[in-house]
């Protein structure tokens, strides 16, 4: 859905699936006061697991992103946690439809293309294409990508919209208030701060007195109460849901879906002089995504290609849209509720949140060009606790991505291939199996990647990495235990145990790519290629393949090379835990990207 973002759960989402509502609400509008939102298209994997043809696809949602500006770090933050999602699910045989897009209507678009000296089409059609490029440099395997200037769109808009009306739940009605312009919503004077200020966008509320069309939202208001009272995941994280239900108990007003003052949107059906509201518009590319190009354009044959949503997953700032909004809107339509609305929170940046609008943005286009894909991706991920706000920080940044991805899992991988090469020719002894029988390690790492599964299925992100992460240290423990080194050097059965050690340790850098995955897609495939593995086998892998026993007897390692590239000129500190880290000097920009791509080429 539209954006102006910035940037445990329970296992199973099986929340809201009821079938199409048989029964519509037939209540009387009330009157309003004159004063008062593994096919993917880059995707690095694939799936072998056997699904069932009949079974229900995991339907991921990002928000669709507003295009009155290019793409901030929130927005790619709620992407990226998308995609590590979308890509678990695959892992586990899921048929995953992952939808992202652009919100591309409304007033603030219109401006923004006049400021441009542009037009609204040309406007959108290169911001659209700029979250397209930035999707494909950090890895966003993506299924579907909507825009809500697409042509099927609009149809599916129209007849929404249509269904809506013909169920008593939009009638025309004069309206005057405050009117946040970023937020494109009215607002309640208790919700402004000082000076009428909206307290998102600290900017003050403009006076507007229109004559629109209204949703008849207080209408359901007690089965959107019934709704959260029977299924309170419905909302997450639970923080969330006490939000959303303070809202409602407070007491819901119908909202005016249709703007007189804005032309660039899709007109109201029979009455050219009103455009439907950009966020009753943009809610509908959840749907409207799920239709094929190909197909006639049809509202229920649409909703019958994957929906209701898995997962909506949003930022906190657009929650009451869709939490309270979206589900009362699918209740008048006659159609089912997404089974779970995840509201994470903001990325901040001197402990403010990030927003065009504020103008204190973090690019990350910049941090992709400076320090990689896979460091942007991980840093967010296991930095921020998924569901709070987190906020930025360069130096800190630099010292996770040395110590978690050069240091704990590059320098493991690296290490271990070096002394296979120069004792073993590069060539395992044993099978991973053989090597570990009898050995309390394999049972460790075993339980580290069950521990790591449930965080994924939880959307607990962050630990997640740090269950991953524990394997890492792990096995730089069992390599500093043991000192295959030494072994060697004392020949006879000590070398023949350093040998096994060293297959023990590779495969449990094995089991940690495939763990990270979904976190660092690129990473995994450079350790897997390091292994010996070729671009089909490491695509034919599934979570199945981090049991233990993948490596075997006879397989040829690649020659050594780094994974990753620790950024260079630093001074060594140790973090918190004892960890060696890297403190920013300086940076080799660029170099630290194509050192990466050098690695995994």
């Amino acid at each position: 859905m539209a954006v102006r973002i910035n940037c445990s759960i329970q296992n199973t989402l099986c929340l809201l699936n009821p079938p199409l509502f048989s029964v519509r609400y037939r209540a009387s509008p009330p009157k309003l006061k004159s004063q008062l939102h593994r096919r993917a298209f880059f995707c690095t994997c694939a799936t072998t697991a056997s699904t069932p043809q009949n079974a229900e696809p995991y339907v991921l949602t990002t928000p669709l992103y507003y295009v009155n500006a290019p793409p901030h770090m929130g927005s790619a933050y709620t992407t990226i946690a998308a995609d590590a999602i979308a890509r678990f699910q695959r892992l586990l045989g899921k048929k995953v439809i992952f939808i992202t897009g652009t919100d591309e209507h409304g007033e603030k678009i219109a401006t923004a293309a006049m400021a441009q000296g542009s037009t609204p089409p040309d406007h959108c059609n290169l911001i659209s294409q700029s979250y397209k490029t930035l999707w494909k440099d950090l890895d966003i395997s993506y299924d579907k990508f909507i825009r809500t200037t697409d042509r099927k769109h609009e149809a599916i808009v129209r007849e929404f919209y249509s269904r809506v009306l013909a169920n008593g739940d939009i009638y025309r009605a004069d309206y005057e208030g405050l009117y946040c312009v970023n937020c494109e919503e009215y607002k309640d004077d208790k919700e402004l701060i000082d000076n009428n200020c909206c307290p998102v966008h600290l900017k003050p509320c403009v006076s507007r007195k229109e004559d629109n069309y209204f949703f008849a939202l207080s209408k359901y208001q007690s089965a959107l109460e019934e709704t959260l009272n029977k299924n309170p995941n419905f909302v997450q994280p639970s923080f969330r849901l006490n939000e959303v239900q303070s809202w409602i108990k407070s007491g819901l007003r119908d909202f005016s879906i249709s703007r007189a003052s804005v032309d660039w949107g899709i007109p109201v059906p029979d009455d050219k002089t009103q455009t439907i509201y950009v966020w009753f518009d943009a809610l509908l590319g959840y749907i409207s995504a799920l239709s094929n190009d190909q197909e006639e354009l049809d509202l229920l044959r649409t909703v019958s290609s994957g929906w209701p949503a898995t997962l909506h997953l949003i930022g906190k700032d657009i929650l009451r849209f869709h939490a309270v909004y979206w589900p009362a809107m699918l209740m008048s339509a006659g159609l089912s509720l997404p089974k779970m609305v995840f509201g994470h929170g903001f990325l901040t940046k001197d402990g403010m949140k990030m927003g065009k609008s504020l103008g204190n943005t973090l690019e990350p286009n910049d941090l992709v060009n400076k320090f990689g894909t896979d460091a942007v991706r991980y840093f967010f991920l296991r930095e921020v606790e998924f569901g709070n706000d987190g906020d930025y920080s360069e130096e800190r940044f630099i010292n996770i991505v040395n110590a978690h991805l050069a240091n704990t899992i590059g320098n493991l991988l690296n290490r271990t291939l070096g002394l296979l090469k120069k004792n073993c020719q590069s060539v395992l002894v044993v099978d991973s199996t053989t090597a570990a029988e009898g050995n309390a390690f394999k049972d460790n790492v075993e339980n580290l990647v069950d521990k790591a599964r449930i965080h994924y299925e939880n959307l607990s992100l962050s630990s997640a990495c740090e269950a991953v992460l524990e394997i890492g240290n792990a096995g730089n423990s069992y390599m500093d235990q043991r000192a295959p080194w030494s072994l060697f050097k004392q020949g006879g059965t000590a070398a023949e145990a350093a040998a096994k050690d060293l297959v023990i340790i590779l495969e449990t850098v094995r089991i940690i790519a495939l763990a990270l995955f979904p976190v660092t897609p690129s990473l995994s495939w450079r350790i897997y290629a390091q292994l010996g593995y070729s671009r089909d086998q490491f695509d034919a892998t599934t979570w199945r393949d981090t049991k233990w026993g993948g490596l075997k007897g006879g397989q040829v390692m690649a020659q050594p090379k780094p994974v990753f590239a620790r950024i260079e000129n630093q001074t060594e500190v140790e973090d918190d835990m004892g960890v060696a880290i890297g403190k920013t000097v300086k940076s080799k920009g660029k170099k630290l990207k194509q050192a990466q791509e050098v690695a995994g080429a």
